[in-house]
């Protein structure tokens, strides 16, 4: 481990380096400017430069741009946000080990490559643990959200914010799905994921594990009847040229989250704490926004193409949900989880 974690910090001094003299994510930081409000640094103050890596997603690269001019602003220079995007720093499991490790400052990703490591991120494999977006938004920022973050100092990590990933939707180049009944017999490609699978087995579908390069052959020669993830990957893949149909199912809500280091975020002055944890709540808030805008152009673009996107009602995703739930799905959820009460709380709020 003490040779990796050399050999990667070596690796990530070279990417540096680089960006130092591409502009690669880096800037001048930010100067005084009481005029528009901008913060003194306070005293003498150590100026801190942190290494973000951020994913892939344009709200996500598009919120980090917000996160680094709010924690530069609100510490009055004295911090200092380097971006890498694009996950160009290594995988999501790869960025919050190394997250952990302190090779990386900040680090995001998707809640589901972490669950081997941080088993309470099950929670959201859960299908309809969320009905929409204002419900999902509500709950991870509520008592159990805070709890899940605050619990990740057992990774030695200082959990910031839940930004969104997004609902997984289906398609399909049949029909018109809205009800569990519509999905009978359909060989649904799915990832290789215990809860997905048995979900999809409830609903009386056939679910079929895939390598999601394999996908859109697939579906193009009728080997699967459908598929199901989030409307950007479904636009990005083209999907939409060999399935007719895009149900808004939103059966699965996948957030991102966005961590620090815990040793380096306590060795900050209190100035430089409070400028994170800003930049943290507004970039939240502006990549969901964000991430809501870019689903209305993508279901436009889809529309305007010919493709009939279904939209379902709060009452045909109960009916979902009452399928997971009398087929124990939620238990098998619960018993992965180091907190399975997390689930149940969420359920009843």
């Amino acid at each position: 481990m003490l040779k990796f974690k050399k050999g990667l910090a070596m690796a990530l001094a070279s990417v540096l380096t680089v960006a130092m003299v591409t502009g690669c994510g880096g800037s001048e930081p930010a100067k005084e400017n009481k005029a528009d409000g901008t913060k003194e640094a306070q005293g003498n103050e150590e100026t801190v430069e942190l290494v973000f890596s951020n994913v892939t997603s344009v709200s996500g690269k598009d919120a980090g741009e917000v996160f680094k001019r709010v924690a530069e602003e609100e510490s009055g220079g004295s911090v200092v946000v380097n971006l890498f995007p694009d996950n160009m720093l290594g995988d999501d499991r790869v960025v919050i080990e190394t997250t952990a490790m302190g090779n990386i400052d900040i680090g995001v990703s998707s809640t589901s490559p972490l669950a081997t490591m941080y088993p309470d991120f099950y929670l959201f494999d859960s299908p309809y643990l969320f009905l929409n977006t204002e419900d999902a938004y509500a709950k991870l920022d509520g008592e159990v959200g805070k709890q899940i973050l605050d619990g990740m100092e057992s990774m030695g990590l200082k959990g910031l914010a839940f930004w969104e990933n997004g609902f997984r939707n289906f398609t399909n180049n049949k029909i018109e799905v809205k009800t569990p009944g519509d999905v009978k017999g359909f060989k649904v490609r799915t990832m290789e994921n215990e809860v997905h699978i048995a979900a999809w087995t409830a609903f009386g579908a056939n679910p079929t594990p895939m390598a999601f390069t394999e996908l859109f052959t697939a579906l193009q020669q009728g080997t699967v009847d459908a598929q199901e993830n989030p409307l950007g990957i479904i636009d990005a893949n083209k999907f939409v040229e060999v399935q007719k149909y895009v149900s808004l199912t939103q059966h699965v809500y996948t957030p991102y989250v966005v961590c620090m280091n815990l040793e380096k975020f306590n060795s900050l002055s209190e100035n430089q704490q409070n400028a994170i944890l800003k930049a943290a709540a507004e970039s939240t808030a502006y990549q969901r926004q964000r991430s809501q805008e870019l689903e209305k152009e993508i279901l436009k673009k889809f529309a305007d193409g010919g493709t009939t996107v279904v939209e379902l009602s709060d009452t045909e995703k109960a009916e979902w949900q009452k399928v997971v739930t009398d087929n124990k799905i939620f238990d098998l959820v619960k018993k992965k989880m180091e907190h399975p009460d997390y689930l149940d709380k969420m359920l009843a709020e």
